[in-house]
């Protein structure tokens, strides 16, 4: 019986065995029919090129450098050693170091001045003080009366001056011929060049009054006024005089 069941059965790995055997059988066959074909394949031929070598050029002859000069060294010169000198003592050395001391000099005993008593001095200040006083006051008198001098000088002058201009314009104002137009009072200048004894070089109008007749007139007036009268003071005269006119001035 158990013969029986283990005929009926069948082995596992049988199959599997027969597979493998079957695959080194192909393997081993498709080895061997390679193998032939190789070993029976002819090898390819091979070129090879000869090349004929170059000979080397000869090797160039390098001379041998002269060999250095070869100069003596010259004989180190002795030279005299020099005595020495011999030491001089210290003492002396110290008595040359040592200065020689100033003469100080002399203080001559000063005077002693006798103390003022205290009233002399204060009568001595006193006596000074009006001194001084008295040559102020001396100083602004002098400068009082020389500035009253000259104003007085001045006004003088001033009042002199005014004479002669004056007595100018008074001889024009009496050559002056109005024209019967004029109206208001206006004023004219004028520039007046002359000389020394009176006589007039030039007229020139030197602010209009605004009426063209009067202008004329007055300067008509001028140049028939001359020579003009001359300064009682010879100091007083001017060559250049500016001359103010109006139509209803005294």
């Amino acid at each position: 019986m158990n013969a029986a069941v283990f005929e009926g059965r069948e082995d596992p790995g049988r199959k599997t065995s027969a597979v493998l055997a079957a695959v080194v059988h192909v393997a081993l066959a498709i080895f061997l029919v390679y193998g032939i074909r190789w070993q029976t394949r002819m090898p390819e031929a091979v070129e090879v090129e000869l090349v004929r070598a170059v000979p080397a050029p000869p090797a160039a002859v390098v001379e041998p450098a002269p060999a250095p000069k070869v100069e003596p060294k010259p004989e180190p010169k002795v030279e005299p050693k020099a005595e020495p000198k011999p030491a001089k003592p210290d003492i002396a050395l110290k008595e040359k170091e040592k200065p020689k001391s100033k003469p100080e000099p002399k203080v001559e005993p000063k005077s002693q001045s006798r103390p003022v008593p205290d009233k002399a001095r204060d009568q001595l200040l006193d006596k000074e003080l009006k001194a001084l006083a008295a040559e102020r006051e001396k100083q602004l008198a002098a400068q009082e009366l020389a500035q009253m001098k000259a104003t007085q000088a001045s006004v003088a002058r001033s009042k002199a001056t005014a004479d002669y201009i004056g007595r100018i314009r008074g001889k024009i104002k009496g050559n002056i011929v109005l024209p019967p137009d004029i109206k208001g009072n206006p004023e004219a200048i004028f520039d007046v060049v002359q000389l020394p004894s009176g006589e007039i070089l030039s007229v020139k109008l030197k602010k209009s009054s605004g009426h063209a007749a009067y202008d004329r007139a007055v300067e008509r007036a001028i140049l028939k006024s001359s020579p003009l009268p001359k300064p009682e003071q010879g100091d007083l005269f001017s060559r250049n005089l500016e001359l103010k006119f109006r139509p209803l001035e005294e």
